[in-house]
């Protein structure tokens, strides 16, 4: 009996050596011997099953090594590319800022530049770039948050004298009240998957002293919805003084003030000069549109207003603003075109209701090196004028490009 045990255990054994380690799985079960009661396995199926086996087992180990494989690719991918925004960042802080008058305009920092500026120096290059020909200084800002702050105890309980400031400013207390209302509720919507702008986060009082500032520091603008979602993005850049800095003279830049202060007539002259671009670098999507009577507003004053900082994913949005804060406004419009250029198969096979739904909430996971080479791929050249130039065109026309 214990000869014929050993006997029975001793392929078994042998396999399971020559595998180097313990079956973990039911698949194991092949290699057993049936019952005493039943016949034993013929030694050409043993010899099968133990091949089956060991098949089954080399395949299991190749899938593992494949993934190890890719795990560790994963690895030292992410290692090159934290050195390399390691790398860059000293190259930004030691040898382009200490110059950057000098460098600033150069090939070599304008390619660097393309690449997405590391997160360390970006607020900093974002304040050069956007610069500050309003000439705010912090002291500025805080009087335009202490005179916030009394506007908003006031709303608690007015007097004469409030009313008669609203009414020197050309606002009604109505009219204040609902913009402050306004701003809670648009910091409530702001990057709600951060959980930082909402009530009780720890940039919710930032967001909301440098937005009710700048109602004040511009009366006549005031609060405009998805100016929140521009200040939020400044804020996890710089530090508040700086981000209010920045904000206002963003803010006052040709084509926000245009959007902020809904000028129509300046507003059509953008769409009209962008259709231009559209149809030239896109024909078959343009006509797609036009045959669906797509207008470039449905999706365009949603993608301007916020900067595309509500759009498209956070990193993503912020290396568009990095190339904005570079190239100015052509690059909002040159964006909108690389993204339609990487959805046009998409697009193209869409109706009004969903094209609208679609480029209203662009899919969330995008690739930045897929967006940034469709963009690459749009030509600013229309007829041998840039970008700036058929702008002004269209002003000088009174936009007759709306006709195009």
């Amino acid at each position: 009996m214990s000869g014929q045990s050993s006997s029975s255990i001793s392929p078994k054994k042998n396999v399971k050596r020559n595998l180097d380690f313990e079956p973990l799985s039911t698949t194991a079960l092949i290699l057993e011997n049936r019952p005493a009661n039943l016949p034993a396995k013929p030694e050409e199926e043993a010899q099968k099953h133990r091949q089956e086996y060991e098949e089954m087992v080399a395949q299991a180990k190749k899938r593992e090594l494949k993934e190890a494989q890719k795990r560790k690719k994963q690895l030292e991918d992410r290692c090159k590319h934290e050195e390399s925004i390691g790398n860059a960042a000293l190259t930004w802080s030691q040898e382009i800022l200490p110059n950057w008058q000098s460098m600033c305009s150069s090939k070599r920092v304008r390619d660097l530049w393309w690449q997405g500026l590391p997160p360390s120096v970006r607020g900093k290059v974002w304040s050069l770039a956007i610069g500050n020909e309003l000439n705010i200084t912090d002291e500025l800002y805080n009087i335009c948050l202490a005179r916030a702050k009394e506007k908003w105890n006031a709303f608690v309980a007015p007097t004469a004298a409030t009313e008669t400031e609203t009414e020197d400013t050309g606002l009604s207390h109505a009219d204040r009240e609902a913009s402050l209302e306004l701003i809670k509720l648009d910091i409530s919507r702001t990057f709600p998957s951060l959980c930082i702008f909402q009530q009780g986060g720890p940039y919710h009082d930032v967001l909301h002293s440098i937005l009710g500032a700048y109602t004040c520091y511009r009366p006549d603008v005031g609060y405009v919805q998805g100016m929140s979602f521009i200040a939020a993005v400044l804020i996890l850049n710089m530090n508040t003084a700086d981000a209010f800095i920045a904000f206002a003279n963003l803010l006052n830049k040709p084509c926000q003030m245009a959007f902020y202060r809904v000028d129509h007539s300046l507003m059509l002259t953008y769409f009209a000069t962008f259709e231009v671009f559209f149809e030239e670098n896109l024909p078959k999507l343009f006509a797609h549109f036009k045959n669906n009577s797509l207008s470039s507003d449905i999706y365009l004053i949603d993608w301007i207003f916020t900067l595309y900082s509500k759009s498209l994913p956070l990193d993503i949005a912020c290396r568009v603003w990095d190339v904005f804060c570079r190239d100015g406004e052509e690059f909002l419009f040159r964006t909108a075109l690389g993204i339609l250029r990487l959805y046009e198969d998409i697009l193209t096979h869409m109706d009004f209701i969903h094209i609208a739904q679609f480029l209203t909430r662009l899919p969330d996971y995008i690739s930045a090196e897929e967006i940034f080479s469709s963009i690459t791929t749009i030509n600013m050249n229309s007829k041998n004028k840039k970008w700036a130039q058929a702008l002004q065109k269209g002003q000088d026309r009174g936009s007759p490009l709306l006709k195009h």
